[in-house]
């Protein structure tokens, strides 16, 4: 990346994911100190999770995951992409470090915060937008394939999931996560690094 040049990130989030909240705050830590600007988008943990044999406790987890980011997305049509982050941070600040409930009062809370017009609540409880959900997130999911979770991260062609990390890395730590991800993620025929999480997520 050229030091003048601003790069695009694209950056796919569930708003119900705790650790694509975590990765959310470290990107935006990182747009601070690096010329970078990030690009929001919808992904669908639901979508995602459909058609999986996963345990019934995550299914019944994910019963109210629509709600979310229908409205994301009624906000993105109505405004204009740009509108995704705030909104974005909006709805994660209740939603992980105030524990609050999906319902029409946190969607609408989070809408107004945001600038935007808390009515677009009506959206979590419509299937009009599913179709755009479902087609931002196969956008995302294109580029990095099926055996992937929220987030997924796309720089300068490359395209990658996570980084799943805990505590939120702030300053040069952010920094070096970042020139080290990107570093991972661009070596041309790289795939994969994991170990087992041994810690809950921490949203500090």
């Amino acid at each position: 990346m050229s030091k003048d040049a601003v790069t695009p990130v694209d950056f796919w989030f569930d708003p119900l994911c705790p650790w694509a909240w975590i990765t959310s705050r470290w990107i935006l830590e990182v747009e601070r100190q690096r010329p970078i600007q990030v690009r929001w988008h919808v992904m669908s943990l639901r979508v995602l999770n459909e058609d999986k044999d996963i345990p019934e406790e995550y299914r019944r987890a994910l019963e109210d995951a629509w709600g979310p980011v229908r409205v994301c997305v009624a906000a993105e049509q109505k405004y204009g992409n740009e509108v995704l982050g705030r909104l974005y941070t909006e709805m994660g600040t209740r939603r992980h470090h105030e524990r609050q409930k999906f319902d029409r009062a946190f969607f609408e809370a989070s809408l107004s915060a945001a600038g935007l017009d808390p009515a677009l609540a009506d959206a979590a409880e419509s299937t009009d937008f599913d179709e755009a959900v479902r087609a931002s997130h196969q956008d995302g999911i294109d580029r990095v394939g099926q055996e992937v979770g929220t987030p997924v991260i796309e720089v300068e062609g490359s395209a990658f999931f996570g980084p799943v990390v805990t505590p939120i890395p702030r300053g040069e730590a952010a920094v070096k996560l970042w020139d080290g991800v990107v570093a991972v993620a661009s070596t041309d025929g790289f795939f994969e690094l994991k170990r087992t999480r041994t810690r809950e997520p921490v949203f500090d």
